[in-house]
């Protein structure tokens, strides 16, 4: 008679004992900060911690604000660019360095990609500000494009990692037999490799779209006078007078964040 040998299941963290548990409590002090600031942007009254009653007034008055109205345009158009050139240069770093041979600093490329995630924000402020401070000094032009430079090389590592992670999780069956059978490698690319990263690069995208949109210590750090983003608006309002439309405003982009996160999820996600 054989002997049955018993065969070892993969090991999965969710099958840790108290994994639920300890899930849900993180859960929950992540997020349950969060449910005062919803809650109170549906406040009737002025005051940001004393319930009087449902209204939408706060949104209203968000929306009929001109100063959150421009405010959140450019938000959108320098986030919208930033992660437009951020993942184009993210899709050209992870190529670069993953579908080449293994050649020498290739590690340390891959390094300095991912090191502004490593560094606190304040010091990447920092050094764009003086680089930024001098180029207005040579050029005089103090237009917000700097804001958008600086968010897409800020935006960058954040694009590139989802990216990279797509293309080390492809095969490459198909690229190869493409090449066997006499396609060019920009052909190749483009009828193969591209609709294959599709996906990631739109996760890249998505995410860089978030991390713009949502910054505030490069911002204020960056852009000139009347360049008020979303964020550094609320941060203004902050020090001065508080009301409830702050915590509509920031309900709002707490929304979007959430929205495009969940797509980022969708886009990762294995399929069978």
């Amino acid at each position: 008679m054989g002997i049955k040998r018993k065969v070892a299941k993969p090991f999965s963290i969710r099958s840790m004992p108290g994994f639920a548990f300890i899930a849900m409590v993180c859960f929950f002090a992540l997020y349950m900060p969060l449910a005062p600031l919803v809650a109170y942007s549906f406040n009737a009254g002025d005051n940001i911690s004393l319930w009087e009653g449902f209204s939408f007034r706060w949104y209203e008055a968000a929306w009929q604000n001109k100063l959150v109205q421009d405010a959140a345009i450019r938000s959108l158009i320098v986030a919208a660019c930033a992660s437009v050139f951020a993942t184009i240069l993210a899709t050209m770093a992870a190529l670069g360095t993953t579908r080449t041979r293994p050649y020498k600093g290739q590690f340390s490329i891959y390094a300095m990609i991912n090191q502004p995630l490593m560094v606190p924000e304040i010091v990447t402020a920092v050094a764009l500000l003086l680089v930024v401070a001098s180029i207005k000094k040579l050029t005089d032009y103090h237009g917000f494009a700097y804001l958008i430079i600086a968010h897409t090389a800020f935006c960058i590592p954040f694009a590139y990692l989802p990216i990279r992670a797509r293309l080390e999780g492809m095969d490459l069956t198909l690229e190869t037999a493409a090449a066997d059978l006499y396609a060019t490698r920009w052909k190749a690319f483009r009828r193969v490799t591209l609709p294959l990263l599709l996906p990631g690069i739109m996760a890249g995208a998505m995410l860089a779209f978030v991390i713009s949109l949502d910054d505030v210590v490069i911002t204020e750090f960056v852009k000139s006078a009347g360049q008020d983003t979303l964020p550094t608006y609320m941060l203004g309002q902050l020090r001065r007078t508080i009301t409830p439309e702050i915590n509509a405003i920031s309900t709002v982009l707490l929304g979007i964040s959430v929205l495009l996160v969940t797509l980022i999820f969708f886009l990762n996600k294995d399929k069978k």
